[in-house]
């Protein structure tokens, strides 16, 4: 955690969700008006991300952290590496960041400021992409932080986004708050209120998959010290 004061972290956890969802749905408007081919729009969508992300986390790390995900939060609580205070602050910040960064990007592109996305994308296989998407993020957090390779986060966690934006059929959200503010845009990155709140039980599904996965790797690792 970093040396800041909470509300300082709480800003910064604010603006770090709002920047990121900017990212998410900005690139994916400007990749739609840039080709009318699905692939290509999805591979600028998924380059954008990557880096964005990247620049994020390496900035917002000495401040707070750079959770800019409600289940990383919730995942530090349950392992009591944050408290409850800070993490229902945290968390309350990164919703009403994924809400500002939509607003962000359709002032940018000259949309109303909010609107109900109607692109359905909850279906069997994307509750599960997201269930291995998300365990797969927060696995890979804890275990990097828990063995003191913190420093790797910032490579190797928008590495596992980019790839799960290919290799899982979700697109890997992987994110609460980039879910719900993904709710709030009907363009290219939109998903619809149900199954945005099917997306977001799927990732509060993975994150305690990955707990337990989690608790099991590190105390076998000290079994075999």
């Amino acid at each position: 955690m970093g040396m800041a004061t909470l509300p300082i972290r709480v800003v910064a956890e604010f603006l770090g969700t709002a920047l990121l969802v900017a990212v998410v749905v900005g690139s994916g408007i400007m990749a739609q008006t840039l080709s009318s081919d699905t692939g290509v729009s999805l591979l600028l969508n998924q380059l954008a991300t990557v880096m964005g992300l990247g620049v994020l986390i390496v900035v917002l790390m000495p401040v707070s952290g750079a959770h800019l995900n409600p289940v990383v939060s919730l995942a530090f609580l349950a392992r009591r590496e944050l408290g409850l205070r800070d993490a229902l602050s945290y968390i309350a910040a990164q919703l009403g960041g994924g809400v500002a960064g939509v607003v962000f990007a359709h002032i940018m592109f000259g949309r109303v400021l909010l609107e109900i996305a109607t692109n359905e994308r909850l279906v069997t296989g994307t509750f599960v992409a997201e269930i291995v998407a998300t365990s797969g993020l927060i696995a890979i957090i804890l275990l990097l932080v828990g063995e003191g390779r913190a420093a790797l986060v910032p490579l190797v966690v928008p590495a596992w986004i980019g790839a799960g934006y290919v290799f899982t059929s979700s697109t890997s959200f992987a994110n609460p708050a980039v879910t719900l503010g993904r709710m709030f845009t009907d363009t290219f990155t939109g998903i619809s209120p149900l199954s945005g709140l099917g997306f977001i039980a799927a990732q509060v599904l993975g994150m305690v998959v990955a707990l337990v996965l989690v608790r099991s790797l590190l105390e076998s690792r000290k079994d075999t010290v």
